[in-house]
C-alpha cells in the first residue's frame, strides 16, 4: 500500500454497525477490530450511512447507487480494490484513501471515509486504520459514549 511501509503500522476493522445520532442528521458508522478491542466510531452523512447500511444488509437497489456504479467500472476496467485506509483525523474531521491495483501497479485515491467503506463493502476490500488515527480518537467523551453503546443492540449488521 502506497504510504505505509508497515502494515503493523494499519488495524484491520470491521463494520460493526450504523446507528442515527439523535442530536444531528448524521448517522454514525462504528468501526472495529476482530477482537473488539479497538472501537473507531465516524459521523457520516444521512445518505452516506444509508449506502453503508444497504451494503450491509445486502440489500441490492432497483438502480445502482453511485458506490455501485463505481464497483461496477473497476470489475468491467479489470481494477481491483485491494483495501481501504482511514489515513488521517483533523479537526474531527476524518480522512481515507482508497487502494486500487490494475496491471500489477497500485494506486491510492483520497476520499472521504463513507466512500472508502461503502465501496469495501461491496467490493468485499478490508478497511484499516492507522495506528495515528486509533489514538487521535474521539476526545474526552469516548469512553463514556462508548460504553452506551455498548447497551444498544447492533448484532444484526455486525460484519
Amino acid at each position: 500500500m502506497d504510504g505505509y511501509k508497515e502494515a503493523a503500522e494499519l488495524v484491520r476493522l470491521k463494520v460493526h454497525g450504523v446507528l442515527p445520532d439523535s442530536n444531528t442528521d448524521t448517522q454514525i458508522v462504528i468501526l472495529r477490530d476482530e477482537e473488539h478491542a479497538e472501537v473507531l466510531p465516524i459521523w457520516v452523512g444521512s445518505a452516506e450511512g444509508n449506502a453503508i447500511r444497504l451494503a450491509l444488509e445486502g440489500v441490492v437497489p432497483p438502480r445502482p447507487m453511485s458506490h455501485d456504479l463505481i464497483r461496477s467500472f473497476t470489475e468491467h476496467l479489470n481494477i481491483k480494490m485491494s483495501c481501504a485506509v482511514i489515513t488521517d483525523v483533523k479537526s474531527n474531521t476524518y480522512y481515507a484513501t482508497v487502494h486500487l491495483t490494475a496491471h500489477g501497479i497500485e494506486r491510492a485515491l483520497d476520499s472521504r471515509p463513507s466512500d472508502a467503506i461503502a465501496l469495501a463493502l461491496r467490493t468485499n476490500s478490508p478497511i484499516y486504520v492507522t495506528q495515528d488515527v486509533l489514538k487521535q480518537r474521539g476526545g474526552n467523551n469516548l469512553e463514556a459514549w462508548l460504553e452506551k453503546l455498548e447497551t444498544k443492540n447492533l448484532g444484526k449488521h455486525e460484519v
